[in-house]
Formats: structure tokens, C-alpha cells, sequence
């Protein structure tokens, strides 16, 4: 599959994830202040940090539908709008066979969270039943899922089986997130240390509460995937070239209870 990476001239920080060498930060350290609310960012645009690289400190409402969404600086990739944050490295997931993005992959050290949006009825949420309907799946492949109360509301901790680096069958943690919007779910899946550890998963847990997602105006049938497109100065990344990516599940479109539009690419 191909990986896309913004150029560090286009003021979107590149991170780091097992191995993979960071680039300079682009923005200033700062500490949000609880008062400056959703306005707050460096003079660099890029959203503020604490010490620990936490994308603000003020409890935040967020995720946005975009006709909400506070003004702040954003990378636009059509039906989503991520905030940049300082260390991070945004990927694309593209599927092969149709060429399309499919999925956003945020990563910051040995955490990432992979972002999709989906369409849904306008009378009702979908959360609960996709939530169920993914717990099913890990369950079929032989995994464990446990459903808890987190800062979104009910989400779900799997146990998935994966393939480790040394070729034998393991089990990697994956915290699936859903937020329903006007017309749209959100979901994301946290990986690495932040789908098991709440100090690792903060930074991320903030970002998701700044992306901003563009439902459109044309007609989708529910869980149909809101299209996402390549930023402007997007580069490729050969995933073979030597960077070590984040395992995925052995079979990560049974996960996926989404009929509609592309599955979930793997990573390797």
C-alpha cells in the first residue's frame, strides 16, 4: 500500500514511530492556558503543547461538524481536517486496487490513532451498533473485546490477533473510539501504547477532539466512507524503504462492519 507524509515545509511536523527518525519540531513548546479555550496556538499556527506534548490542556467539545468548528489551523483532507500538533506524522492509508484514502493515520511516538469517517442517518447515531458488530468480528477471529466507559463515551478494548515481527501469532491491543455527529460517525482506533495506557493516549485523545469532519451535502447511505483526499504537497513514502510501521491485525477487514465504500488497508 502507499503512505503519504506532508513536506516539513508545509508546517506539518513529522514524528516518530519505532525507528522512524523525526524531523525538527516546527512549533514552539507552550502551555495551554484554560483560558484561552479553542483559540489557542503558537505563532506558528500550529496547535499548542504542554511539557508533555498534549494538545492543549482544557476540556474540549470536539470532535467538530464543520459548520461548528472553532477557527484554527487544520490540515484539510477533504471529509476530514486534522489540527497539526507538534511531533506528529500524518499518514494516508490508500487502497491499492482503487486508489482511493481510505483512512488518516496520526502518529506520535509509539502511539498512533487511525481516523475514518463514515456517513449515517440523520435521525439516529450508529456508534452503538457498529461497536457491537467490530466486537463480534474480534471475537470470530479468536480475539477478546471488553466494551467500557471512556472520554467519548462507550467504546471498546480488542485483543486482536496479529502477526509479530518474528513471524508468530500474537495479540495486539486496539482501542476502537466512535463519535456521532449530524450525519456522520467518526470513529477511531488507537494503537501502540496509546490503546492501553491513558497518559500515552492523552495527546491523541486530544487531537481527535479538534479534528473536524465535512459530511457534504450530497446523498450517502449510512456507513458509507466520506471521501478523503491527498493534501497539497503530500509526498510519498516507500513503506519498504526501511521505516517500521505499526502491526495490524491479521485481518483487518473483518473488523470493519462498513458494507459500503473501501475497506481498511493494512500496514506493513
Amino acid at each position: 500500500m502507499s503512505l503519504f507524509k506532508r513536506r516539513k515545509s508545509e508546517a506539518v511536523p513529522d514524528g516518530a514511530e519505532r525507528g522512524t527518525a523525526a524531523d525538527d519540531a516546527l512549533a514552539d513548546d507552550a502551555v495551554v492556558d484554560d483560558a484561552a479555550q479553542d483559540e489557542a496556538t503558537d505563532d506558528t499556527g500550529v496547535l499548542a503543547t504542554d511539557e508533555l506534548g498534549r494538545a492543549g490542556t482544557a476540556d474540549r467539545s470536539g470532535p467538530y461538524d464543520v459548520d461548528d468548528a472553532p477557527d484554527e489551523p487544520r490540515i484539510e483532507l477533504g471529509a476530514l481536517q486534522l489540527p497539526l500538533v507538534e511531533g506528529a506524522e500524518v499518514q494516508l492509508q490508500v487502497d491499492e486496487g482503487s486508489g482511493l484514502v481510505t483512512a488518516a493515520m496520526v502518529v506520535l511516538g509509539d502511539s498512533a490513532v487511525q481516523l475514518q469517517a463514515f456517513a449515517a442517518p440523520r435521525s439516529e447515531g450508529i456508534w452503538d451498533e457498529v461497536r457491537d458488530e467490530i466486537a463480534a468480528g474480534i471475537s470470530q477471529q479468536g480475539g477478546t473485546a471488553d466494551v467500557s466507559d471512556g472520554p467519548f463515551g462507550r467504546e471498546l478494548l480488542g485483543r486482536v490477533p496479529a502477526q509479530m515481527p518474528d513471524g508468530k501469532v500474537g495479540f495486539q491491543p486496539m482501542r476502537f473510539v466512535g463519535v456521532d455527529g449530524p450525519r456522520w460517525l467518526l470513529r477511531a482506533v488507537f494503537h501502540g501504547r496509546s490503546a492501553v495506557e491513558p497518559v500515552a493516549a492523552e495527546p491523541l485523545e486530544q487531537l481527535v477532539r479538534h479534528v473536524v469532519v465535512v459530511r457534504g451535502a450530497d446523498p450517502m447511505g449510512p456507513r458509507e466512507l466520506l471521501a478523503l483526499q491527498l493534501p497539497e504537497g503530500a509526498t510519498r513514502v516507500d513503506p519498504e524503504a526501511g521505516e517500521e510501521q505499526p502491526q495490524q491485525p491479521t485481518s483487518a477487514d473483518d473488523l470493519n462492519p462498513f458494507e459500503r465504500g473501501p475497506e481498511i488497508t493494512e500496514i506493513h
